[in-house]
């Protein structure tokens, strides 16, 4: 009995390992994700309008990720909103956790989107730079 408990639980390890590593590589591919050292010496040696294509994209998907997760904070908030005990309520309440995280979440969704239009315009202008000239 412990043997098979304990071949299951082998196979089910690494079956999770798998689509874990899995879906890490598919992520890679589609230049979804980076390190932080990675996202760093991509900003510093970023040259080309390819390259700053890239991060313009990087930071335009932060920000619709965290747009989504402002919109789902701000149901969680209207709904522990409605729950209020009164004034004898220790702070923080739930509504006000959830409130900070709306904010947060909104916060760095502007800070995307921001660096996103600064990297879009980098973009622009370095393909202007590369474009020849006709005189």
């Amino acid at each position: 009995m412990l043997r098979i408990f304990t071949a299951v639980s082998i196979i089910s390890f690494a079956l999770m390992s798998g689509a874990s590593a899995q879906e890490a590589a598919a992520s890679k591919q589609n230049g979804e994700r980076y390190t932080a050292a990675q996202l760093k010496q991509l900003v510093h040696s970023a040259h080309t309008s390819e390259q700053y294509q890239v991060l313009a994209n990087y930071y335009a998907e932060r920000e619709r990720n965290f747009l989504q997760q402002a919109a789902q904070e701000k149901i969680e908030w209207q709904r522990r909103s409605q729950n209020l005990t009164g004034i004898l309520a220790k702070y923080p309440r739930p509504a006000d956790s959830a409130k900070y995280m709306y904010e947060s979440y909104v916060y760095r969704a502007s800070e995307a989107g921001s660096l996103s239009a600064k990297y879009r315009q980098d973009a622009e202008e370095a393909r202007l730079k590369s474009a020849p000239q006709h005189m």
